[in-house]
C-alpha cells in the first residue's frame, strides 16, 4: 500500500497563507483582541511606552495566530490523508476479499469436476471391474462341483456383493446420479428421505414443479447447501422432525430447510465461525442468491435458500 506523504509550511509565506484557513469565531476574536489593544493606545494618548507595548502585544497575537492557523492546517492535512489511507485500504480489502471469494468458487467447482470425474471412473472401470469378477465366479460355480470349494466361493461371492454396495455408495456420495438423470427435485427428496429414514427421523419433503428448470451448476451447489444442513441436523440439532420445501414464484426458487431441534443463539461465536455455514453462504452468493438463518435456542432452526431465476438462467 503506497504511504501518503504530509508536506508541513516550511517558510513564512506559507505559514500566513494558512491564515485563511482560520474559522470566522477565531477572525472575530483576534478582531476583538486588536480593538481592544488600539482603544487602550488611544485612551492612554499615545505615550510611547504604551504605543511599544501595543506593537509588541500586535505582533505577539499575530504570532499566536499564525502557529494556530499553522496547527489547524497540520490536522487538516493528517485528517485527509488519515481518510486518503483508510479509503485505499478499503480499496485493498475489497479486492482481496474478492480475490478470496473467487478463488472459493473456483476450488468448489474444480472439487465438482473431480469429484464428477472420480465418480465417473469408479463406475466404469472399477465396477467393470467388479462385474466381470462376478461373472467368473458365477462360471466357477457352475463348473466346480467338488463341495468343498462351495462355501468358498459363496463367501467370495458376498465380498463382491459387498465391494459393488460400497462402490455404489461411493458414486453416490461424489456425485448423486438421481441428481444428473432426474433433476434437482427428485435428488434432493431421495436424499433427505434416506438420510432421514437411517436416522430414524420423520421427514416431510414438498417440491415446486417447476424446479425441474434449475441447471445443473446450480443444481450440484443446491444440493450440497442440502447435504450440509442435513449434516448440521443430525449432529447438533436432536431433531425429531426434518422439513424440506422447494418452491418458485416468477422471480426466485426459494429453498427451505427445518427442523424442530433444539436450534441455536446467532449470536453465539460457534455459529459465527462456522466453516460449513460459511459454504453454505458462499455457495448461495456464487450463484447470484442469498443464504439467511433463522433459529433461536429450544425454536428448531431454518435454512432459507433464495435463488433468482435470471441468476439460474445465466448460470
Amino acid at each position: 500500500m503506497a504511504s501518503t506523504k504530509i508536506d508541513l509550511p516550511r517558510d513564512s509565506a506559507e505559514g500566513w497563507g494558512v491564515l485563511k484557513t482560520l474559522s470566522p469565531p477565531a477572525w472575530i476574536g483576534i478582531a476583538t483582541v486588536l480593538l481592544v489593544i488600539l482603544a487602550i493606545a488611544a485612551i492612554g494618548r499615545y505615550s510611547a511606552p504604551l504605543l511599544g507595548l501595543t506593537v509588541v502585544s500586535v505582533a505577539l497575537l499575530a504570532v499566536v495566530a499564525r502557529q494556530l492557523a499553522a496547527e489547524a492546517a497540520r490536522e487538516r492535512e493528517q485528517r485527509e490523508a488519515a481518510r486518503q489511507q483508510a479509503q485505499e485500504f478499503e480499496r485493498v480489502l475489497e479486492a482481496r476479499s474478492r480475490d478470496l471469494s473467487e478463488l472459493c468458487s473456483h476450488l468448489q467447482a474444480s472439487a465438482e469436476r473431480e469429484k464428477s470425474e472420480l465418480a465417473r471412473n469408479l463406475h466404469d472401470e472399477l465396477g467393470g471391474l467388479l462385474t466381470a469378477a462376478k461373472m467368473d465366479l458365477s462360471w466357477l460355480q457352475s463348473r466346480l462341483v467338488d463341495p468343498t470349494y462351495a462355501p468358498r466361493l459363496a463367501q467370495l461371492g458376498s465380498v463382491l456383493d459387498e465391494a459393488m454396495n460400497l462402490k455404489r455408495r461411493v458414486v453416490e456420495e461424489l456425485r448423486p446420479s438421481l441428481l444428473d438423470h432426474f433433476g434437482l427435485p427428485t435428488a434432493l427428496r431421495a436424499h433427505v428421505e434416506s438420510v432421514c429414514a437411517k436416522a430414524g427421523l420423520q421427514c416431510e419433503v414438498s417440491m415446486a414443479e417447476d424446479a425441474e428448470t434449475i441447471p445443473r451448476d446450480a443444481s450440484i451447489a443446491l444440493f450440497r447447501v442440502i447435504q450440509e444442513g442435513l449434516t448440521n441436523i443430525l449432529k447438533h440439532s436432536d431433531a425429531k422432525l426434518v422439513r424440506l420445501a422447494l418452491t418458485s414464484d416468477a422471480q426466485r426458487h426459494l429453498l427451505l430447510l427445518s427442523d424442530d431441534g433444539c436450534g441455536m443463539s446467532l449470536s453465539d461465536s460457534r455459529f459465527r465461525w462456522s466453516h460449513g455455514l460459511a459454504g453454505m453462504r458462499h455457495r448461495m452468493q456464487a450463484l447470484g442468491g442469498r443464504f439467511d438463518i433463522e433459529s433461536s435456542p429450544a425454536q428448531g432452526t431454518t435454512l432459507r435458500m433464495e435463488l433468482p431465476k435470471r441468476s439460474v438462467s445465466g448460470a
